[in-house]
């Protein structure tokens, strides 16, 4: 999969340094991936939500922080949207 988005990526670790091993091992896993459905992301990553088809919440270090993604499967593509704590999360709509 290509990963856009990075520095969203970059600035969530600055302001969260406990989520930076978190996150290089879910960006390495992401790189080397070549997921086609949401029941892929599921397979791996059993807390995910799929909230459609092409938008994923994973949760990040026990579920203390949330990641936004937006999938473009046929195209291989993960963006980031936003990164934040849960109650960050909480107030997103």
């Amino acid at each position: 999969m290509r990963l856009v988005g990075r520095p969203r990526l970059l600035e969530f670790e600055s302001r969260h340094p406990a989520v930076r091993s978190w996150v290089r091992a879910w960006t390495k896993e992401v790189l080397a991936s070549d997921w086609k459905s949401p029941q892929e992301v599921k397979d791996r990553y059993a807390s995910a939500s799929i909230v459609n088809s092409d938008v994923v919440i994973f949760n990040v270090k026990g579920n203390a922080y949330r990641l936004e993604v937006r999938i473009a499967y046929a195209q291989g593509v993960v963006e980031i949207v936003r990164c934040g704590t849960h109650a960050e999360y909480d107030r997103w709509s």
